[in-house]
C-alpha cells in the first residue's frame, strides 16, 4: 500500500529553483507530493529542470525575486495553474569570493545585500497577505550557518544571511498572530555553483579538505540533505515550529 508524501496538498513556490539548492528543493518537494512554481531569473535552467519534472506538479516563471511585481506574477500563475499557495521557499542567493572584508568592492556589497535580503520583503509583502486571507501558510528562508556562526573573510555574505535569520525570527512573531509560520535554514557550505567562490574563486581538493576539516561529520553539504530539512518545515510535521533557524551543517557550528 502505497503512503501519500508528506507534502500531498501543498503548493509551493521556490525562488532559484532552477540550480543548486533550490533544485533539490524542488525535485524533494516533488517527489513528496507537492506542486510546484519554480520561480528563477535564468530562464533556460528554469525550463530544462521543470521539463525533466511531471508536467502536472510543475510551473516555471522567469523573474527577479527582488521585484514585487515578478512576485505579483508568480502568485498569479501559481493560483491559476494550481489552485492556491501554501508555501514559499526563499531560497534565490548570491556569495561573494573569500576575500578579505576591506577589498570586496562596495557594487558586490550591494549585489549581495540586494539579492540575499531583499527578496524576504518583496515575497512578505505580496504573499503575506494572501496567507492572511487564507489564515495559513509557511515560509522557509534559505540562510546560512555562517549567520550564527560568521568566519573570516566571507563577512559581508555571513551579514546579509544574518539579516535573512532575523526577518525569519521577526516574521515569524509577527505572522503566527494569523497562523503563518516563518523559519530558516542554516545550512553549511554544499556542493553547489557556489562552493568555488566559498574557497576564494577556485575549487580545489586542497580546499575542500581544508573545508571538511571544520565539518565535524567530514563532508560538504549536498542538495538533498538542505531539501529535506526544507521538506521537513514546509510540512504539517512541522506545524508547531515557527521562528527557528535549523543548522543543517554536519557539525560546524561547534566548531
Amino acid at each position: 500500500m502505497s503512503h501519500p508524501g508528506r507534502l500531498e496538498g501543498k503548493i509551493a513556490i521556490v525562488t532559484g529553483g532552477a540550480l543548486g539548492l533550490g533544485e533539490g528543493i524542488v525535485r524533494k518537494f516533488i517527489h513528496e507530493g507537492a506542486k510546484v512554481v519554480i520561480f528563477d531569473i535564468n530562464s533556460a535552467n528554469g525550463e530544462k529542470v521543470a521539463s525533466s519534472l511531471p508536467s502536472e506538479s510543475v510551473a516555471f516563471i522567469q523573474g527577479d525575486a527582488t521585484k514585487d511585481e515578478d512576485w505579483e506574477k508568480a502568485l498569479k500563475l501559481t493560483l491559476d495553474k494550481f489552485g492556491g499557495l501554501t508555501t514559499v521557499v526563499n531560497n534565490a542567493g548570491v556569495v561573494h569570493n573569500a576575500t578579505p572584508s576591506y577589498e570586496v568592492s562596495e557594487t558586490e556589497y550591494n549585489r549581495i545585500m540586494h539579492i540575499n535580503v531583499k527578496p524576504l520583503y518583496a515575497s512578505s509583502k505580496v504573499i503575506a497577505p494572501y496567507f492572511k486571507k487564507q489564515g495559513h501558510g509557511a515560509f522557509v528562508n534559505i540562510s546560512s550557518i555562517s549567520a550564527p556562526r560568521p568566519r573570516p573573510f566571507l563577512v559581508w555574505y555571513a551579514g546579509s544571511k544574518g539579516a535573512v535569520s532575523a526577518v525569519s525570527k521577526g516574521l515569524a512573531a509577527e505572522f503566527a498572530a494569523f497562523g503563518v509560520r516563518v523559519n530558516a535554514i542554516c545550512p553549511v557550505v554544499a556542493d553547489t555553483g557556489m562552493l568555488p567562490a566559498v574557497l576564494g574563486g577556485t575549487d580545489s581538493s586542497e580546499g575542500r579538505a581544508l573545508l571538511t576539516k571544520g565539518i565535524p561529520l567530514g563532508r560538504v553539504g549536498t542538495p538533498k540533505d538542505i531539501a529535506n530539512a526544507a521538506a521537513f518545515l514546509a510540512s504539517d510535521e512541522a506545524d508547531f515550529i515557527t521562528g527557528i533557524e535549523l543548522p543543517v551543517d554536519g557539525g560546524r557550528a561547534l566548531n
